[in-house]
Formats: structure tokens, C-alpha cells, sequence
């Protein structure tokens, strides 16, 4: 009977050390997020950096993809048109999203390139801003595919 106790004891303990363990791998998870842009409109792109910005201000781990026109922000000496004036609660006044976008890097934010940008425009790796990379399709697939990353497309 002694032994049983034992032996349930130390079960019910490894169950709760896994279960501490997969608690503890999903919170790891909770706090990221993919945030996909793909359109043209400056107040979108602008939005977007500000809603990511925001993310990341609350402890948000952000990978960002870029895609079709939006993928223009993370090319080197691109600049937007004109710029943004942000909400009223935020003092910046005047920003563009291509400036928002590198704050973000220099933050930590991972920025990618869809795989299908570069071949589809007049840029190569070589014009992406420092630190910016190509995704490819299995990994941003897989991270759609994950139920604890959130994901935000524009």
C-alpha cells in the first residue's frame, strides 16, 4: 500500500512538472505575434506600424512580413510620399511608416520580405534595410499555423 502511495505520488508529480512545462511553453507563445502588411494606402501602413508599436510597448515578441507594395518599406532609402499625423493620444505628431518600421527593428522586431516580393520588383537583397530578411513559405506558414501566435493581417 506504501509502495502504491509512492508510486501514485511520483506520478502525479511528473504530470505536474509536464503540465508546468506545457503551461510554461504556451505562455512562451502568448506574447507572439505575426503581423502581416501587404497594403499600399499610407494611413494603413502607418496604422499598422503604430498598432505593432504599440504590441511591442506591451511585451510582444513581433515578426513582421511585408508584402506587394508594402514590401517598399523595407528597401533601403525608400521614402514614403508624405507622412502621417498620428492619433492624438500619440505626441510623435508627424511619422512615417518606414521610420516606425526600423524604431520596431531596433526594438527587436524580425521584418521579412514575402519570398515573392524581390522577384517581382525592380529590388534585390542588397536594397533591404540591414537586418531584414526574405521569408520563406514554410516559415510563415508554419507560424499561421500555430494556435498560440497570434496573427494580424492588413
Amino acid at each position: 500500500m506504501k509502495i502504491t502511495f509512492t508510486l501514485l505520488t511520483i506520478m502525479l508529480a511528473g504530470l505536474s512538472s509536464h503540465a508546468i512545462a506545457d503551461k510554461h511553453s504556451d505562455e512562451q507563445h502568448d506574447d507572439e505575434a505575426l503581423v502581416i502588411l501587404t497594403s499600399d494606402s499610407l494611413e494603413t501602413q502607418g496604422m499598422v506600424m503604430i498598432l505593432a508599436n504599440a504590441m511591442q510597448q506591451q511585451g510582444a515578441d513581433l515578426d513582421i512580413l511585408l508584402c506587394d507594395a508594402a514590401g517598399n518599406l523595407a528597401v533601403e532609402d525608400y521614402e514614403s510620399p508624405n507622412a502621417i499625423t498620428t492619433p492624438p493620444s500619440n505626441p510623435a505628431g508627424q511619422v512615417k511608416p518606414e521610420g516606425i518600421l526600423k524604431m520596431l527593428m531596433e526594438n527587436g522586431a524580425n521584418v521579412d520580405v514575402c519570398a515573392i516580393y524581390l522577384p517581382n520588383s525592380e529590388y534585390d537583397e542588397n536594397n533591404l534595410l540591414e537586418g531584414v530578411g526574405v521569408a520563406t513559405p514554410e516559415k510563415i506558414g508554419q507560424k499561421m499555423l500555430d494556435p498560440n501566435i497570434h496573427v494580424h493581417s492588413f
